[in-house]
């Protein structure tokens, strides 16, 4: 049950970006039907791995499975059957694929005139580059992203996680949501787009807004802030700790809580101006104070007078932290095989729909809902096996 329990997804998405548009609408109640070439004619594993991995569960969870070939006659008559009476259809090919497939918007609004069809591609679906594949880092480097990741003077660093494909994919989510709300209001479908390369440089945000604006081009910071002092990370005896104590209120409370009250009292420090042209001496001279203490120390001295600090922890203390199990941040998705795997659950919380304790389902094996799916299409035993047999299912 969820606010999209009656919205049928078509999803002839693959890699990362667009299934991460589509498992938004899935884990929200969406009826998601994954399209998958056969086995006959499938090329190996995709970016995610075998299916029974981590990556590939995260990606397909709450959806079913047709395995369908699309470039056979029957598989395409198929798919535009189910295109009727599908409300969303989403793709992430190459900006021509669609077309040689026949399965543009186009093609499926002959048949269904009020489908939202949803698209996601590298660079576009127009312009110079529109042919090009869309890779992740690629994009990272493109954008300028890497420009400003990492040490200064370091050369550029790619940032830990595939951020132009899942920035792109949470943007097409929204898109797609947008583009329902349009249709309850008018009846109308469209086409909804956006790309790898057009996410990035809306996700650079202020950084993007320095050149846009004045003409600076922003470069490395390394952990610091570009203009926000003191914000970063700091030494102290068993690690580090990232401490956001700028502007003058946070900056007194700081001072005060550590015992630092001689760099309150210091003329070259008392102003934001000052404190950002002196940076590198006030972060050796805070890191002097800081390394007095532990981690927790400073965590608890620091959050108890509201100045933000906290650990700089590794993936598997974040998830083990007593916050993120609070909030219930990875919960369990049953498997035919697997047994439960836990999964990382949508960070979207409504009160009308309560969280629930699990997912409704894992990602199903390529082709595991075929014969229901078609069943529900319509398709008789006979024909059901008469496909299988062509090698269109």
């Amino acid at each position: 049950m969820g606010p999209l329990e009656h919205i049928r997804v078509l999803d002839l998405t693959h890699a990362r970006a667009g299934p991460s548009a589509v498992r938004l609408l899935a884990d929200w109640g969406a009826d998601v039907i994954k399209i998958e070439v056969p086995a006959a004619a499938r090329r190996g594993n995709s970016i995610g791995g075998d299916r029974h991995g981590p990556d590939e569960q995260n990606l397909h969870r709450n959806k079913r499975s047709l395995t369908l070939d699309l470039k056979h006659p029957r598989g395409h008559a198929l798919f535009m059957r189910l295109a009727e009476g599908a409300d969303v259809v989403v793709e992430n090919f190459k900006a021509d694929v669609k077309h040689r497939l026949g399965v543009d918007y186009e093609s499926v609004k002959a048949v269904n005139r009020a489908v939202i069809y949803a698209s996601i591609s590298g660079f576009g679906q127009s312009g110079p580059y529109s042919s090009r594949a869309g890779v992740d880092q690629i994009v990272q480097g493109m954008s300028g992203l890497m420009s400003i990741t990492g040490p200064p003077d370091s050369g550029p660093w790619r940032v830990g996680i595939a951020i132009s494909d899942t920035s792109a994919g949470m943007f097409l989510g929204q898109g797609i949501l947008l583009a329902l709300l349009h249709r309850e209001r008018t009846g109308e479908g469209q086409w909804v787009h956006t790309s790898l390369f057009e996410a990035m440089l809306n996700k650079l945000d202020f950084q993007a807004a320095r050149y846009t604006m004045n003409g600076e081009v922003p470069r490395q910071q390394g952990n610091d802030h570009p203009y926000l002092i003191p914000m970063g990370a700091f030494r102290c005896k068993d690690g580090l700790v990232n401490i956001a104590a700028s502007g003058g209120r946070l900056w007194k409370r700081f001072c005060e809580a550590v015992g630092a009250e001689e760099l309150l009292r210091r003329p070259e420090y008392a102003t934001p101006r000052g404190r950002v042209d002196r940076k590198a001496a006030l972060n050796a001279e805070i890191e002097a104070v800081t390394a007095r203490f532990t981690t927790a120390e400073l965590v608890r001295k620091l959050n108890a007078v509201g100045v933000p600090c906290g650990p700089i922890n590794d993936i598997g203390q974040a998830f083990e932290d007593e916050h993120a199990k609070h909030l219930g941040m990875a919960k369990a998705a049953p498997h035919p095989e697997l047994g439960d795997v836990n999964l990382v659950r949508s960070p979207i919380n409504l009160s009308a729909f309560p969280r629930a304790e699990r997912f409704d389902r894992a990602a199903p094996d390529p082709g595991a809902d075929s014969d229901t799916i078609l069943g529900e299409l319509g398709c008789g035993r006979s024909e059901i096996e008469s496909l299988r047999a062509d090698g269109v299912i």
